[in-house]
């Protein structure tokens, strides 16, 4: 044992050849060892310590850390083979990439797992009992005192029976706790036995109960993906066994291994195991197939390999180490075909289910037959696993057909024209017909002369095969190119058709020919199930060859061949699937018919089966499909159908007698297979069931109408009973006739009780089931309650139908001849034949009168007994309607959107139409009567329907309040306007209104909703204006109406409205008003408007679009009116394209497009740029994805699953530092849960997770408002628990994502998150609006904040764009766009931390432009109230915070304010005095202010009065193109001449007082005057001072403002020089100048009293003042020049002279304004 130890420690350092050889020496050691020894006879056979055994070998499957996270279109693709983090956990990084082929996870050998003790597992004794194993069997096994069944054939559970008495420490057992880590856990008895249970299942025989391999991968699909933690924990423990069991695979006798190696397979097949665990998997089917040829574990691997054969192609490594195995060519030659296309990531061109034929399967087929299952498929698994080569026949002898399950097909590839499943042919080929098979090289010689067979080398081929096969395998090849080729390869017929021609062998012809009659055959007769595409694929090919081979070269088919025809007529009477086989077929085989000189139309034969088939086109009820397939013949070959001439074949009773039958299977000896009765077979009423097949006749036609029979009383029969004349007993004793009306109602009364009864029973339990399942989610009882009506009438009368006709018929037969043999007591031998005949007749005629009687008493019945059954669901929808909600079964809707793919979910609201179309045919045809369109009035109970049926339908009363609505709009328009256009088209609209009111369906909703759009999109405003108006409003209420929750939804009215917008007509599509309106009502999809019209421009070439679009960009981005809602995220594409053409069109661009675009840049792109894919395109997506909601089903569970995971995680004391720990345990998971699979997913989970921890926190907050006395510091700390944790595992993902030096993924990950969390806010804010709580929102924002900014050294290098990507969000939450969010906002771009890092800690001041968009954010939303003084107690909170902040910018960043000054001060209200000195009194920290207070202070002698400040703001780019160049043009040569006087034009915008002038524009013209005129005196080689700055065209533009322009121009111009007097610069000296100078030269007062004002406005408010404003304003009242205290503003008031005197003597101190003032007056 020792020396084992040693060898298998040293394995680790040596080659890796030399490794396996010892792994596997010590395996086989191990196994001696431990082998048991037999026990004696009664005692349990102990268990052995499993050894290190080759699974010991095997580490962890290494998946690559694929740390490009490539996908997301988060770029940055990354080396493979890169760790990025010590002990994180691998392929994270796959978190945002396609599934990556565990291909390159193979380990080398020689890298053993550490294995450790793992109790979790309860001991597995790996000891088989020795007796029995052998045989194929294993009866008797489990016997005795095990008290188990005697057919115990479940490996697993043998080997567990020994492990009771064991020691858990002595059990070492293979760490499998890395594969699962949720294996990692003590299964309890109860799990351990259910797991065991299943396993037992799939070994079982009958008569024990059974389950196949694919319907226990179906349901441990169902456990993984299980909100039921037992399911997924038998989940776990199955695979965990499973896994375990490896090493004892070889000690399975053949058959159970055989089984074991298909649930194997289909574990990796069906993908129930991913990571680690799939790598595991994969390693021991390599290793079982590494095995010798012909080996047990060998054929194991076959088997497996078999299963999962169509996932090769994921796995192209895997391939490689495949083929490198050294007997691969001894492989089944169809997995060699798929491992070789593999290895390219390929599946075959032609995926041919080859035949695997193992020992176990062999075994399976015979234990199959033994216990006789008929038409039992075999496991999906093997597929085809009885057929031992391809010629081979079932072992068992049961003319049906044995296939295996569609899964098998349907699973792997779509079942389509060319991947056909031809298991049919190959199981059905006939034993009797046993050919001589040729050698396997001669076989796959043929196989490849077909495979290259082309036009140009056919004769090449035909050559090779003569030379090739000898003429005894000549059947075989017929054989294979009739089933390999022909019957899957529809396109190449004609190829072979050429091939047949070429080779010239009549001989080999005929075998053809025989073998596609003999494959057609097969296929006629087999088991035509509902879904079996494939087989009914296969017939149509094998037609269109037959017609090939044999019409289209002018052969006939005949008669004894095929009867078409009869086969026709067969299939018409035996319904609906056979003639889904032989309609197509027909018509492929007529199809050739064109082609030959003989069979082309109008040749008999052809048109005798084109009539056939006319006939059958006829028929109401025959499948559109069918009739498709007729018309598409007559199509091809030239015939109008209406033009051919249907007989009467198809009613011909006669022709039927005498029928050969072709589609049932044909008659063996005297036994008749079960599956399909003969045709003859008559139905009696102990077997209803069998009434589903034909009977000898026809089935008789319905004579009566559902309102023909009154059934209150038998007296109802007497009108319709029938006597017939002829009848010889009525022409000898007419007085008989009177015995018929008794004899029937006695027969009717015998039965109709008991079959009523009985019906009725049955067909309830039905009908309420599938009832209550389909409408489940429907809120309205009456159209539940009709539908219910429906089927119950169908069911109920069928089920009396097929219960009592034959009882009847027998009845009323036996009471005739009663009743005649009484009245007529000693009747002649004569006689008694008269009566016997008479009584058939009768009985014959007046049966179907008498079961309709029957079928209508239990219809009648069964009404009220319905409405009983449902009486409880009518009442739970009335009272959700009563709370005005919505009733919807809460159980029923998880269950459809976990369980039901999309095609058949049922849907909130309305029942689908064509489900409702299934009920509406259950009501017009009732079995037994006359088909009936008249579905108002179905039965006699619903012809007075419930009172309430559609008086409280919450749709009905949407429309109804609409209808009232309307009617008032309407009313009130006066009657001169009443013939006007539009109110026409009101009119018109309520009408529309009321028609959808009354049909109540989505298609009447749809037209209505059409109907408004266009409508608001016609309206022009050249009508009367109350009248648009109220036009206007009436087409939204309707669309208001129709997008109620309780109606259609907004999802969906959005969702068409768009529609409507983008495909309506080019006249009026482009209609702004109308398209702005929707918007604002928030009735657009704007994600979908917004690539519509930017493709709609068509990169400018659409001058319509292109006009639209900047209309609408100006409308809902720059003028901001009133569409808060509506951000730049909305717009993104539209944006991005006009800026596109702005760039492009080099001149030419639409006229304002380059303006337009600045102002957007100016709001928008002081961020960064919008590359395509880039960060800002990735927050973009984030915030539009953050509103869609149709999730995958279970999605949602999932992910409050994984939150509530992490969350625990994250708390737990085993997190780890920074809950590094933890993060890799839950990554794992992530990846399990297949969160990590898509990108789409990974958005949807963190869209989720945020609604999940904001939905906590409003709950948490709503416990506050419950109950005030809870402690509000807990509650917030219940809302930080999970949103910390939310916040950590943000972080964690963000730094961890790709490699630890690609930033790109991590930058657009933050950025796709923080855009999710930004988009989920704003539909938030949007929909609870008052509601709206900032606290959830702001503690993720500032968590997030926090945790990106720690000092760590993966977080450095990301620093810049992190808090760009933080910029755009709050950029994104301005307060415009989320007013709600404002105070958490302002508290957020506050943070010290964020404030620092953005204005100090980032190199080269690049944070600098994006906080300062931020504060021009704030300012523009305080603006409106601060300029009309709206102060309440919120907007005073808001603007202290505001001036505490710029408190802290002045104190900390001075410079900061120095550089942006202009842009601030640009959109702060000119009444904003304090708020505005604050940032004009900053200065540089290196300058230090000259007091400006020193007496005699010379400013042009200071250093730095010459030096120009920094203005950082693109201050030009507001003014228009035209006018700066005619400004330019002006300060340069005074030219134009008009220039001055269309000066105050230009800068007027509107009449409306306090709004009459363009500020921005006003402002921007003075700094830009300033600045030339400061560079002209400088190019002068002077210095600004009062007597430079005069006389030139820069002072005559200020002078001509000055005179020209009114009050409200004049004190806007003035301020706009005031705020350049700030710090001393050369702007602060210039602008100085410029005001006295203005002051001195002004020809009235009113302009000196406008200026003193704008000086002494700024004077009198609370400190800090500017330098520049107090040395202006000293100069002003100290200089004698500007005779200041002579003005007579001055002194008009006693109040106004004191404020002047005390200004005075703070400028200058009391001593010497006293002398000013004193010495000015004297003067």
């Amino acid at each position: 044992m020792c020396f084992i130890e040693c060898t298998e420690k040293n394995s680790r350092s040596v080659s890796q050849e030399l490794s396996e050889t010892i792994l596997t020496m010590v395996a086989n050691c191990s196994n001696v060892m431990n082998k048991a020894r037999q026990p004696p006879p009664g005692v349990m056979p102990k268990g052995r310590p499993p050894s290190a055994s080759s699974l010991d070998a095997i580490s962890p499957v290494q998946i690559d850390p694929l740390a490009g996270m490539t996908s997301l279109s988060i770029g940055g693709s990354a080396a493979p083979h890169t760790q990025s983090m010590q002990g994180f956990p691998p392929n994270l990084g796959s978190a945002f990439s396609t599934p990556q082929s565990p291909a390159k996870a193979f380990p080398p050998l020689s890298t053993p797992n550490q294995t450790t003790a793992f109790s979790g597992i309860g001991g597995l004794s790996s000891q088989l009992p020795v007796g029995g194993l052998g045989t194929g069997s294993l009866t008797g096994i489990g016997t005795g005192a095990l008290g188990l069944p005697a057919v115990n054939n479940d490996p697993f559970v043998q080997r567990k029976l020994g492990t009771s008495g064991l020691n858990q420490p002595t059990f070492q057992q293979t760490d499998l706790s890395q594969v699962w880590p949720e294996a990692n856990q003590h299964f309890s008895k109860e799990i351990d036995d259910e797991a065991n249970s299943y396993f037992q299942r799939i070994y079982n025989h009958p008569p024990h109960p059974t389950m196949s391999v694919d319907e226990v991968l179906e349901m441990l699909q169902r456990f993984k993906d299980s909100t039921i933690k037992r399911e997924r924990e038998v989940f776990n423990c199955m695979l965990r066994n499973l896994f375990e069991e490896y090493r004892f695979f070889p000690q399975y006798p053949d058959k159970e291994l055989h089984i074991t190696a298909c649930l194997f397979g289909g574990i990796i097949e069906k993908g129930l195991v991913t990571y680690m665990a799939l790598g595991l998997a994969l390693r021991y089917v390599l290793e079982a197939l590494r095995k010798p040829f012909g080996s047990k574990m060998y054929y194991f691997g076959i088997a497996a390999l078999d299963r999962f054969k169509n996932r090769l192609k994921d796995y192209p490594q895997y391939c490689q180490h495949l083929a490198s195995i050294s007997h691969f060519m001894q492989f089944p030659h169809h997995l060699q075909e798929y491992i070789e296309y593999g290895q390219q990531s390929r599946d075959p061109p032609v995926k041919m289910q080859g035949s695997i034929t193992t020992p176990g399967s062999i075994a399976l087929a015979q234990a199959q037959a033994q216990a006789q299952v008929p038409a039992k498929a075999p496991l999906a698994g093997q597929v085809s696993t009885m057929v031992t080569t391809s010629t081979t026949t079932t072992v068992a002898k049961t003319v049906t057909v044995t296939r295996p399950t569609g899964v098998s097909f349907k699973k792997d590839v779509p079942p389509s024209i060319n991947t056909t499943n031809i298991d049919t042919l190959l199981v059905a080929t006939d034993q009797t017909e046993r050919i001589v098979e040729p050698p396997e090289n001669i076989q796959e010689k043929i196989a490849f002369i077909f495979n290259n067979l082309s036009q140009s080398n056919m004769t090449q081929k035909v050559e090779e095969l003569k030379e090739t096969v000898k003429e005894e395998f000549m059947p075989w090849v017929s054989q294979y190119l009739v089933m390999k080729r022909v019957s899957i390869e529809p396109n190449f017929h004609s190829l072979y058709s050429n091939f047949l021609d070429t080779l010239k062998n009549p001989e080999f012809n005929k075998m053809v020919l025989n073998e596609t009659y003999r494959n057609i055959k097969v296929l006629l007769t087999s088991d035509k199930a509902a879904a079996n595409f494939s087989d009914r694929s296969l017939l149509k090919n094998l037609g269109h060859w037959l017609g090939m081979i044999t019409l289209a070269k002018n052969k006939p088919i005949l008669h004894t061949d095929l009867d078409v025809k009869s086969l026709l007529l067969e299939a018409y009477v035996k319904g609906q699937q056979e003639l889904l086989y032989v309609v197509p077929f027909v018509a492929k085989v007529l199809e050739s018919s064109i082609r030959s000189v003989v069979f082309r139309p109008p040749n008999p034969w052809t048109m005798a089966i084109m009539n056939v088939l006319a006939e059958l086109h006829q028929e109401h009820d025959l499948k559109l499909n069918l009739k498709f397939e007729i018309e598409v013949l007559c199509k091809n070959l030239a015939l109008d159908i209406n033009e051919l001439k249907p007989g009467n074949l198809l009613k011909d009773k006669d022709r039927l007698k005498n029928l050969d039958e072709q589609l049932s299977a044909p008659k063996k000896d005297v036994k008749q297979p079960e599956e399909l009765p003969p045709i003859t077979t008559t139905t009696t009423s102990t077997t209803p069931a069998t009434n589903t097949t034909c009977t000898a006749t026809v089935p008789p036609q319905p004579q009566y109408s559902y309102h023909d029979i009154n059934v209150y009383s038998l007296a109802g029969l007497a009108p319709h009973i029938t006597l017939n004349p002829t009848i010889p007993l009525f022409q000898a004793h007419p007085q008989l006739k009177q015995c018929v009306r008794q004899a029937i109602e006695r027969a009717v009364q015998e039965l109709v009780h008991p079959v009523v009864d009985r019906s009725i029973k049955i067909a309830m339990t039905t009908c309420e089931q599938i009832v209550r399942k389909d409408f489940a989610l429907d809120s309205e009882e009456s159209r539940m309650r009709i539908a219910a009506h429906h089927m119950m009438r169908n069911l109920t009368a069928g089920m009396a139908m097929i219960t009592c006709r034959e009882p009847l018929l027998m009845s009323i037969s036996t009471n005739l001849k009663n009743s005649f043999a009484s009245a007529l007591r000693t009747a002649s031998p004569q006689q008694r034949e008269m009566m016997d005949q008479a009584a058939a007749q009768l009985a014959q005629d007046n049966c179907e009168l008498a079961c309709c009687f029957i079928q209508k008493t239990a219809v009648e019945k069964a009404g009220p007994e319905m409405d009983k059954r449902l009486a409880t669901e009518f009442e739970l929808r009335k009272h959700a309607r009563q709370e005005g909600r919505r009733y919807c079964d809460p159980v029923v809707l998880t269950y459809q959107a976990e369980r039901m793919p999309e095609q058949i979910r049922l849907k909130v609201g309305g029942v689908d139409p064509k489900q409702l179309a299934v009920y509406e045919e259950f009501a017009r045809n009732v079995p037994g009567f006359l088909p009936t369109n008249d579905l108002s009035q179905p039965t006699g109970f619903l012809a007075q329907p419930m009172k309430q049926a559609w008086a409280t339908d919450d749709v009905a009363q949407i429309y109804d309040k609409c209808i009232t609505e309307l009617e008032q709009h309407l009313h009130a328009i006066p009657p001169t306007l009443a013939m006007n256009p539009q109110a026409q088209a009101l009119r018109s609209l309520l009408e529309v209104v009321v028609l959808s009111r009354n049909s109540r369906d989505a298609i009447a909703a749809l037209g209505l909703l059409q109907k408004a759009v266009e409508g608001l999109l016609d309206a022009t405003s050249g009508a009367d204006a109350d009248l648009l108006l109220r036009y206007r409003e009436c087409h939204l209420l309707v669309l208001k109406a129709l997008q109620d929750g309780r109606a259609y939804g907004s999802p969906w009215c959005n969702k068409q409205i768009t529609r409507c917008l983008i495909e309506c007509r080019d006249e009026y599509k482009y209609n702004v008003e109308a398209v702005e309106l929707l918007i604002r009502n928030h009735l657009v999809n704007m994600q979908q408007y917004d690539l519509h019209l930017a493709q709609s421009m068509e990169n400018g070439l659409n001058y319509m679009a292109v006009a639209f679009a900047m209309q609408l960009v100006k409308i809902l981005l720059v003028d901001e009116r009133s569409v808060a809602h509506v951000t730049e995220a909305d717009l993104f594409h539209t944006i991005e394209t006009l800026m596109r053409i702005n760039a492009h069109s080099r001149g030419n661009a639409p006229e304002g497009l380059p303006q337009l675009m600045e102002v957007v840049r100016s709001n928008y792109e002081a961020m960064i740029d919008r590359a395509h894919g880039g960060p800002n395109f990735m927050m973009h997506s984030g915030i539009s994805q953050a509103s869609e909601y149709d999730d995958p089903p279970g999605l949602r569970e999932k992910a409050e699953y994984l939150l509530r995971e992490w969350v625990n995680l994250y708390h737990s004391a085993a997190a780890g530092r920074d809950s590094t720990k933890a993060f890799s345990a839950f990554v794992g998971q992530m990846h399990q849960q297949g969160i990590l699979k898509t990108d789409d997913l990974i958005t949807r989970f963190f869209r989720l997770c945020t609604e999940m921890c904001v939905e906590i926190s409003y709950r948490a907050q709503a416990e506050q408002q419950h109950n005030p006395a809870a402690n509000p510091t807990m509650i917030r700390a219940k809302c930080y628990h999970n949103l910390d944790a939310f916040v950590r595992l943000i972080a964690l993902l963000v730094k961890h994502s790709g490699e630890a030096t690609n930033t790109v993924t991590k930058i657009n990950l933050l950025n796709k998150v923080l855009g999710i969390v930004v988009g989920v806010l704003l539909q938030d804010h949007d929909v609870r609006q008052s509601e709206f709580q900032q606290l959830p929102y702001h503690r993720i924002f500032i968590m997030l904040l926090l945790e990106l900014n720690a000092p760590e050294h993966v977080l450095e290098t990301i620093n810049f764009q992190t808090l760009t990507a933080f910029c755009n969000t709050f950029h994104i939450l301005r307060p415009t766009k989320a007013p709600g969010f404002v105070y958490a906002w302002l508290e957020l771009i506050s943070h010290r931390i964020f404030i620092a890092r953005m204005l100090a800690h980032t190199p080269q001041q690049k944070g600098w432009p994006m906080y300062a968009q931020l504060l021009i954010d704030l300012f523009k939303y305080l603006a409106p109230f601060l300029r009309n003084v709206e102060l309440t107690k919120p907007m005073q909170i808001l603007y202290k915070g505001t001036l505490r902040v710029l408190l802290v910018l002045l104190h900390d960043f001075p410079e900061f304010l120095c550089d942006y000054h202009y842009g601030f001060c640009d959109v702060i209200p000119p009444n904003c005095i304090q708020l505005r000195n604050l940032i004009l009194s900053a200065f540089p920290r290196n300058m230090r202010l000259p007091d400006p207070f020193t007496p005699n202070l010379k400013v042009d002698m200071l250093s730095e009065i010459n030096i120009a400040p920094r203005i950082l703001t693109n201050f030009t780019g507001v003014m228009p193109p035209q006018f700066k160049k005619d400004l330019d043009s002006y300060l340069k040569t005074r030219s134009p001449v008009t220039f001055l006087s269309d000066l105050r034009s230009n800068l007027q915008v509107s009449n409306e007082p306090g709004n009459r002038y363009n500020l921005q524009l006003i402002n921007a013209l003075v700094l830009y005057v300033g600045t030339q005129a400061i560079a002209h005196i400088h190019n002068k080689g002077s210095t600004p001072s009062m007597s430079t700055i005069t006389h030139s065209a820069h002072m005559d533009i200020f002078q001509n403002l000055a005179v020209d322009l009114d009050t409200e121009g004049r004190y806007l111009f003035l301020n706009a020089i005031a705020n350049q007097l700030r710090y001393p610069n050369s702007h602060t000296h210039y602008f100085s100048c410029t005001m006295l100078y203005l002051f001195a030269e002004a020809n009235t007062e009113a302009i000196q009293e406008q200026i003193t004002r704008v000086l002494l406005e700024r004077l009198i408010v609370n400190r800090p003042h500017p330098w520049g404003l107090l040395i202006t304003f000293i100069e002003l009242i100290k200089n004698p020049a500007f005779k200041f205290w002579n003005h007579e503003f001055v002194h008009c008031a006693p109040e106004i002279e004191k404020l002047f005197q005390s200004v005075a003597q703070c400028c200058m101190g009391q001593k010497q304004a006293q002398q000013v003032m004193e010495g000015t007056g004297a003067s």
